[in-house]
Formats: structure tokens, C-alpha cells, sequence
């Protein structure tokens, strides 16, 4: 697959893990699309070292989208308590 099919996939599977995550995140739309496309790189790289497959077969597969959502909910899981900790101290 190409960048830019990495990048329609992660702008989704980023919508999709906010969509299985909501609530209020620092950082917007912008911070989600970019959580997003890292996400699923991560969940294609996890996909390979964890499990031994190519989760990265095509745009149309349902392992290219499981991963990259996977990926996406990780990222942003971690993207919250990082920023969590550190909106609680300034108002504290």
C-alpha cells in the first residue's frame, strides 16, 4: 500500500477510536487525525512482530483495519494519560 492509503486509513481508524473512546481530548480534530495515521502504523508493525502476519495486505482487508484501529486506541489511550497528568498539575 501507498502513503496515502496509510494516511486515509489512519484518518479513519483515528475517527473510529475516538468514535470507541469518546470524550474530551487537548489538541482537537488535528491531534486525533495525526494519533490516528501513527496508529496505524503501530498496529501494522504490532500485527507483524506480535502475531507473525502481514497485516498491511491491502486498503480492502479486514486485518489492515483491525490493526490500524488497534493501533489508534493504543496511541490515543496513552495520548490521554499523558495529557491528563499534566492538565490535572497546572490547575492544581
Amino acid at each position: 500500500m501507498g502513503i496515502i492509503a496509510w494516511i486515509i486509513i489512519g484518518l479513519l481508524a483515528g475517527a473510529i477510536a475516538k468514535a470507541l473512546m469518546p470524550g474530551k481530548d487537548p489538541g482537537g480534530i488535528v491531534i486525533t487525525m495525526l494519533i490516528g495515521i501513527a496508529g496505524g502504523l503501530l498496529g501494522g508493525w504490532l500485527g507483524k512482530v506480535i502475531f507473525g502476519v502481514d497485516s498491511i495486505d491491502g486498503f480492502f482487508h479486514l486485518s489492515t483495519w483491525i490493526a490500524a484501529i488497534a493501533g489508534s486506541v493504543i496511541l490515543l489511550a496513552l495520548y490521554r494519560l499523558i495529557t491528563g497528568n499534566r492538565r490535572s498539575h497546572r490547575h492544581a
